[in-house]
């Protein structure tokens, strides 16, 4: 295997993640999870609820990172044709960051929730956004005056072996989305994917070829 890097700053600091072609992956389906919001109305009442029960809603995402044609590519959960999500999920109470991501990984991305015997490595966080009420959009700040933000979404890289079986529910599509696509594209994927490149910025992506 050779390397082939594409920096986004050059900067001597930066940090080295190692990505490999999206050919070494495997990917199947597996049975559909359950949709949980037929509507925004729908998850609004549920975000409330939510909150009712156990205050703040604190979700960890992850950012994993495959090479096609030479350039970085985003993986991606597509539902329904239309919403792009990030891998992950709301944390259970008491349940550690690093430990949520990796349960949410695997009831997402694998048949077990071992992780089918390959376990993820969860590295750098990347940001945290805030959603400063129900009705607003996620944002990277937190006001001062925002006394009790409605929730906390933290995003984290998340290290590939150079081969893993992805097993991806049927009623969601794994998708392979180029970063040049997403960045700054809020319009099709929202505040928060359109963000990673830049997030992505103190970093040398390090190609790893066949």
């Amino acid at each position: 295997m050779k390397a082939l890097q594409v920096k986004h700053h050059r900067c001597s600091m930066s940090l080295i993640l190692d990505i490999y072609p999206l050919s070494s992956y495997y990917f199947s389906s597996k049975e559909a999870l359950p949709i949980k919001d037929e509507s925004v109305a729908d998850r609004l009442q549920r975000m409330k609820s939510n909150y009712a029960a156990h205050g703040l809603r604190t979700c960890v995402e992850a950012v994993i990172l495959v090479e096609l044609f030479k350039h970085p590519h985003i993986l991606l959960l597509q539902v329904r044709n239309c919403m792009f999500k990030l891998p992950g999920g709301r944390l259970r109470p008491g349940e550690s960051e690093i430990d949520g991501l990796k349960r949410k990984l695997s009831r997402k991305l694998c048949v077990n929730p071992d992780a089918d015997g390959i376990p993820w490595e969860v590295g750098e966080c990347l940001g945290v956004w805030w959603r400063h009420d129900f009705g607003t959009s996620l944002s990277r700040d937190l006001p001062s005056k925002v006394k009790n933000p409605k929730e906390c979404t933290k995003l984290f890289i998340v290290r590939l072996p150079d081969c893993r079986k992805f097993v991806a529910p049927k009623n969601l599509k794994l998708l392979a989305i180029p970063l040049c696509q997403i960045n700054k594209n809020q319009e099709t994927y929202g505040p928060v994917i359109s963000g990673v490149p830049e997030m992505l910025s103190k970093f040398t992506i390090n190609i790893i070829e066949d």
